[in-house]
């Protein structure tokens, strides 16, 4: 749970958070307390504590030693202290008069001999040589777990700690059953060149060096301040009425919540005003079975076997009922409470019935007026386009009629009068006015009367040619397009003969 930010810093002082060393949330050290004597003046200073608390690897490991040269240490400071055939390197968590408390808390003697001293502040040889060794331990812990596999022991390598100085390496592990690791022991020896001790912990212990976020949102109570772990069992659960659900009531180390035994002394307080031997009580309609306790509200609630509503009753009808039934009498009734929400009642909205209002006949009202108007609008639009429209089917017949059997042939083609076409000499120009019976002028011959066609209406033949021309509004001459070919293929004129394509003009129309 430590920040990776929190390196040390010039003077042998953490950096980050520049708390010098202690998080607000103890994520720097796991067990980190807050020394609030810190500051106080004392009038003896030769009767202060002279034993100050180290922690190891970030909190989860701490031992007292013994301020010999009686330097004056902060809180969060990196010094050496004594270790096994060597040094190690430790953080100041704790000192002054709260050592005290903490020491007596432990069972440890002030004056023990048995306790180690502090050498000095650490220099920068030892700190280097102390983050070296720190890096070996990732790796020694998945080798450790390699070969444990491999001697087919039935337990976990939880976490590995290497002295500062290189020479001891402490393997914590997790088992169910006594394990036998003396070769283990000596494999570790030979593959780590070190000096092994083994210590067992619990899974509880495990969970807070591992550390983690707990149900509730907040960091494990066994990696910030918990210390001594009591056993928990099922029973806490059933005094707090809580539904015996193995999922929600186990925590990261697979073990009840430690936290069932937190409330459990005020449950227990607030249960003696309840009677005993009150799980089933009698009356004359069938006997009624004790579902829960309220310890808020001073209420038991009881059921019926042939009804699923749940009863209140206060605890003074519950004795009253408890001695009618140790006289062998029965009440008629449970006389449940009534209970009444302090919370005031939200007045719903009034809602107006609007639906009632509205008849379906103004609804199919509406309906036939909009249709009215759609048919009005497509009427519109079919007078505009009316005249059109009955030359659209005679066009269609002409083009289908007038349709080239060549397959190079498209189905646009130059207007012409109604005369039938005749063959053309290769010698004369394809588009002659003069041939189409169209004077040059733009005039026509008296007794010839010019029929006036659209510009995508086919010439016709048979009968249709007998026709009298259809006065039409003038209309400008059909451009051809680049790429249209020619209605009929006409044989290939001489070089000297080819010239540029002419357009007549297009006559007027003929006035009656």
């Amino acid at each position: 749970m430590g920040c990776d930010s929190c390196g040390t810093a010039k003077g042998s002082k953490p950096g980050g958070c520049k708390s010098n060393g202690g998080c607000s949330t103890g994520g720097c050290n796991r067990m980190n307390v807050h020394d609030w004597l810190m500051n106080l003046p004392f009038s003896d200073p030769e009767s202060t504590c002279k034993i100050v608390e180290i922690s190891f690897n970030q909190g989860s490991r701490k031992e007292f030693y013994r301020n010999a040269t009686l330097q004056f240490f902060e809180k969060g400071e990196l010094v050496t202290v004594e270790g096994v055939s060597g040094f190690d390197v430790g953080e100041v968590s704790l000192s002054g008069e709260l050592v005290r408390v903490q020491m007596k808390k432990k069972g440890v003697d002030e004056f023990s001999p048995e306790i180690k001293k502090i050498l000095r502040r650490s220099t920068e040889a030892d700190i280097n040589k102390w983050q070296e060794n720190k890096v070996r331990e990732k790796e020694a812990l998945v080798r450790s777990r390699a070969m444990a596999r491999t001697q087919n022991l039935d337990m976990k390598i939880a976490e590995v700690e290497i002295q500062a100085d290189g020479k001891k390496a402490t393997f914590y592990y997790t088992a169910d059953d006594r394990v036998d690791f003396r070769e283990l022991i000596r494999l570790y020896a030979g593959e780590f060149k070190v000096k092994v001790e083994m210590r067992q912990i619990g899974a509880r212990q495990e969970a807070g060096k591992v550390g983690g976020i707990s149900s509730c949102g907040r960091e494990l109570c066994c990696s910030t301040w918990l210390t001594d772990f009591k056993s928990v069992n099922t029973t806490a659960a059933r005094y707090q009425n809580l539904s015996i659900n193995q999922t929600k009531l186990s925590g990261q180390c697979g073990r009840l919540k430690c936290c069932l035994n937190y409330e459990l002394d005020t449950y227990l307080d607030a249960l003696q005003g309840f009677p005993d031997n009150a799980d089933v009580i009698h009356i004359t309609r069938a006997p009624a079975y004790l579902v829960k306790k309220d310890i808020f509200k001073n209420l038991m609630w009881y059921t019926l076997p042939d009804s699923n509503k749940h009863y209140p009753l206060t605890i003074i009808r519950v004795k009253e009922i408890q001695k009618m039934n140790a006289q062998g009498l029965k009440p008629d009734d449970l006389e449940p409470v009534e209970l009444v929400s302090s919370k005031p009642k939200e007045v719903e909205p009034e809602y107006v019935d609007l639906v009632g209002q509205i008849s379906l006949r103004s609804l199919e009202r509406n309906s036939r007026r909009r249709k009215d108007k759609e048919q009005s609008k497509d009427a519109r639009g079919n007078d505009r386009q009316g005249p059109q429209r009955p030359n659209q089917p005679q066009q269609q017949g002409n083009a289908q009629q007038n349709r080239p059997n060549q397959p190079g042939q498209q189905r646009n083609a130059p207007q012409q009068t109604g005369q039938q076409r005749q063959p053309q000499n290769p010698n004369q120009q394809r588009n002659n006015p003069n041939q189409q019976g169209k004077p040059v002028g733009g005039s026509a011959p008296q007794g010839q009367p010019q029929q006036q066609r659209g510009p995508n209406q086919q010439p016709q033949r048979g009968p249709q040619q007998n026709r009298p021309p259809q006065q039409q509004r003038p209309q400008r001459p059909p451009q051809q397009k680049q790429g249209d070919q020619q209605p009929q293929r006409q044989p290939q004129r001489p070089p000297e003969q080819q010239g540029p394509t002419q357009k007549g003009p297009t006559p007027p129309p003929e006035t009656k």
